[in-house]
C-alpha cells in the first residue's frame, strides 16, 4: 500500500470514530459531515491508491472515484452515488442556517452506517489492509 493511501485510511477512521462520538452527545449535524468526510477520505485512499492521483474537490471526488471503481466488480456501484448524496451534510454544517440547517438523528446515524460500510469496503479491497471488525 502507498504511504498516502495509509494515510487517507487514517484520516478515514479518524472522522468515523468523531462521527460515532458526536452523535452520542446528539450533534446530528456535525456527526453527518464527520462521517461523510470519513466515506471521503475512505474514496481518496481508493483513489490514490489506484492513480496516485487526489480529487481536488469534494464535488469531483464522486465522479473520480466512480472513474476508478467502475470496473471493479467488488464495489457497489451505489457507493458513487451515497457518497454524493452524503455531501449534503457537509454543506448543511458548514454553511446552512435557520430551518436549512436541520439534520435528524435518523439522518445522521444513516449517513454514519453508510460511512462505516464505505470505509470497511475500501479497507477490506485495499493491499495490506486487515478485513473489516478486525485490529
Amino acid at each position: 500500500m502507498k504511504p498516502g493511501t495509509a494515510d487517507y485510511l487514517a484520516k478515514a477512521k479518524e472522522c468515523l470514530d468523531a462521527a460515532r462520538k458526536v452523535i452520542a452527545i446528539q450533534l446530528p449535524a456535525v456527526a453527518a459531515k464527520e462521517a461523510y468526510l470519513a466515506a471521503c477520505h475512505a474514496a481518496q485512499a481508493f483513489v490514490f491508491e489506484a492513480t496516485r492521483k487526489a480529487a481536488k474537490t469534494h464535488s469531483f471526488m464522486p465522479t473520480l472515484f466512480a472513474r476508478v471503481a467502475k470496473d471493479d466488480l467488488r464495489i457497489d456501484p451505489a457507493f458513487a452515488f451515497r457518497l454524493a448524496n452524503t455531501y449534503k451534510y457537509k454543506e448543511i454544517a458548514d454553511y446552512a442556517v435557520g430551518t436549512q440547517s436541520v439534520v435528524t438523528m435518523p439522518e445522521a446515524e444513516e449517513v454514519i452506517d453508510i460511512a462505516a460500510r464505505f470505509t470497511d469496503t475500501i479497507r477490506y479491497l485495499l493491499p495490506s489492509c486487515s478485513p473489516p471488525d478486525q485490529p
